[in-house]
């Protein structure tokens, strides 16, 4: 790259590297600098690799491909080094730059054009990767090469997700791990009235239809997940001594049910027979059968 200041005396700046033989993390402040790389030089000096822009104080100003992007903290990009740019560094600014390989992110993403986006790491899953290169940062006098990688390795599987937009080719590999961790969500809060595939989907920071999409290629929706994570969840605590003081219509609204009659309703039709006789089957075969998928 190519750099220009306004100030040639009394210029101040400062990095902190990490770096393994995969991943490279820098965080680094300085007084107002324009980073340029040209046409020349992407020819001259190829770079394949993807860049993970995100201040934590001040502003970046990108522009690629006749765009601009404005990073604030909580807002990040990747960047690609093989397309011409400009990012413009106000003052005071202080950021993470970390270099991820070229094939860790078009083998997810399903896709080798290049690619300048931006993220919003404020919220969901945006706010996880955001925590996890900040915990990066603070524990690199501890972590070693091995732990740095493997996190490095999971943050680029997040990042990638949060990427996948809806306008973007859905490789088949990034399908299978949106599925994965909507059901662990829906376990989770299967229990919560609320859950629906919308706040769901809002609450790790992808689209519904990016969820939708990934529960249809398993042959499921977010309804009927939701409804057999609930299914489930009353099942074990029908079984389960600590819960047999709650009535069945107690069992119902602690569980997600509107009713105990939806309860009853969809609990006979997946199990084959009403909740109160599973409770009092109890946890003997019978009751195991019944429950068998």
């Amino acid at each position: 790259m190519s750099y220009r200041y306004p100030r040639t005396d009394g210029f101040h700046a400062g990095t902190v590297r990490q770096r393994t033989d995969t991943y490279q993390l820098v965080t680094w402040w300085s007084d107002t600098i324009t980073y340029t790389r040209t046409a020349g030089q992407v020819r001259h000096y190829p770079d394949e690799d993807y860049r993970l822009l995100l201040p934590v104080a001040g502003e970046l100003v990108l522009r690629q491909d006749g765009q601009e992007l404005r990073l604030v903290p909580g807002a990040g990009c990747l960047l690609t080094f093989a397309t011409p740019f400009e990012v413009v560094q106000g003052a005071a600014t202080r950021a993470f730059i970390m270099s991820i390989p070229a094939q860790e992110v078009n083998g997810r993403l399903n896709q080798a054009s290049p690619l300048a986006m931006g993220l919003d790491l404020t919220s969901g899953l945006g706010r996880v990767v955001g925590a996890m290169l900040t915990g990066l940062h603070e524990e690199r006098d501890i972590l070693t090469r091995v732990q740095f990688d493997a996190v490095s390795d999971r943050l680029v599987e997040l990042l990638c997700m949060l990427a996948a937009g809806d306008d973007r080719p859905t490789a088949p590999g990034h399908l299978a791990e949106v599925e994965t961790v909507v059901r662990r969500y829906i376990r989770e809060h299967a229990a919560d009235p609320d859950l629906t595939g919308a706040t769901m989907a809002r609450a790790l920071g992808w689209s519904l239809r990016q969820v939708q999409l990934a529960l249809r290629h398993a042959g499921t929706t977010p309804r009927e997940l939701i409804r057999e994570e609930r299914l489930r969840l009353v099942r074990d605590r029908l079984r389960a001594p600590a819960y047999r003081h709650m009535t069945i219509t107690e069992l119902a609204y602690a569980s997600g049910f509107a009713s105990s009659s939806a309860l009853s309703t969809a609990f006979r039709q997946r199990f084959g027979v009403c909740p109160r006789e599973m409770r009092h089957a109890g946890p003997g075969p019978s009751a195991i059968r019944a429950g068998a998928e």
